[in-house]
């Protein structure tokens, strides 16, 4: 029996871990675009101002729509689907982001990872708290 105990333990930490990986994926996107700002900047030839605003803000701004709507899908579909979804959200983004050919498109493929980083922020929680036992929670 101890080692059931032990196995559910060890599942439900992986798990865990996994669905915790959403806060990291605001923090490497962060992190990234700061590494690509002059190239970028140099390469549409962008005003200080459009670029600062618009081109690199753009995630930022779609993590903050995403966290405020975030609970909508969350309660109509449930965590785990929604988090599946945010997986896909990022994805698009980045891929989107990394085939885009002007300002306009990479800032619409950064706000749409922006929005999936946001959902995360509430379903990821969320979601780890709901298949947390009562004994190994907090």
């Amino acid at each position: 029996m101890s080692n059931k105990v032990s196995n559910a333990g060890n599942a439900l930490f992986g798990i865990s871990l996994i669905a915790a990986l959403a806060g990291f994926i605001f923090g490497f996107d962060t992190v990234v675009i700061s590494g690509a700002n002059l190239p970028i900047k140099e390469l549409w030839n962008t005003s200080p101002w459009f670029h600062g605003f618009f081109i690199m803000s753009m995630a930022l701004w779609g993590t903050v729509v995403g966290s405020i709507f975030g609970g909508s899908p969350t309660e109509k579909y449930g965590r785990k689907k929604t988090l599946l979804w945010i997986g896909i959200l990022f994805s698009v983004s980045a891929v989107g982001s990394a085939l885009a050919q002007d300002p306009y498109s990479f800032s619409a493929f950064r706000f749409i990872g922006g929005l999936g980083i946001g959902v995360s922020s509430v379903a990821a929680p969320t979601y780890i708290s709901e298949i947390s036992t009562p004994a190994t929670r907090g």
